[in-house]
């Protein structure tokens, strides 16, 4: 028999498929994470050709584990959690453009033109929104850390004001804490990760009355 939780707006109960759900999200970040913290660390400890080439699949497969995380993510406002969505899209989208359209890897294109960074860096975006959404729900000390590191370094790189060594240093604290936060998600109680499940029942019914 399943669980009875009392909630803001009433009882729920929750589902294997919640359960599931959760599953697939911490999932899908841990392989994002894994992706990123292998690109992070072949780029800054082996600068050489075929890495800016494995690059492009490892941010493709990051790509990918994030869009999944995103379809599987708890997030109250609904608006939001669309407009993660639609970062999310921009960003492959525009990453599948440059990939297609420049001659030199896609990590060469975007270092050195800092202005694709309007383009790829929407899937950033839509990863810093996840940081922030579980900085807020669960004061976890490294999304907090990553709410700020990530888009600190995409704009620092886009505006041209940080020195290579502190890009190097906020690429590294990236990928470890990033790493860490997915790795503490694996192990962490499932019924916080899906929420009060009477607010989204409460919010859908606001939304079907407008």
């Amino acid at each position: 028999m399943s669980e009875i939780y009392q909630g803001q707006f009433g009882e729920f109960t929750i589902t294997q498929s919640d359960r599931n759900g959760v599953i697939v999200y911490r999932a899908a970040l841990l392989v994002a994470a894994i992706c990123f913290a292998v690109g992070s660390g072949l780029v800054l400890i082996w600068p050489h050709p075929i890495v800016y080439k494995s690059l492009t699949w490892l941010f493709f497969g990051f790509s990918a584990a994030l869009g999944v995380s995103l379809l599987t993510i708890h997030i109250y406002m609904v608006q939001l959690h669309r407009v993660l969505q639609l970062f999310w899209l921009i960003g492959v989208v525009a990453g599948l453009a440059l990939n297609i359209s420049q001659p030199t890897p896609l990590a060469v294109t975007v270092y050195n033109q800092p202005q694709t960074i309007f383009g790829v860096g929407f899937i950033f975006a839509a990863l810093t929104g996840i940081y922030f959404k579980e900085a807020f729900c669960f004061h976890r000390l490294e999304t907090k850390v990553l709410t700020i590191t990530t888009p600190l370094l995409l704009l620092g790189h886009l505006l041209g004001i940080l020195p290579l060594s502190w890009e190097r240093g906020l690429l590294a604290t990236w990928a470890v804490l990033f790493l860490v936060f997915a790795l503490r998600k694996a192990f962490q109680a499932i019924p916080p990760d899906i929420g009060d499940k009477s607010v989204f029942a409460y919010l859908r019914g606001v939304g079907s009355r407008e």
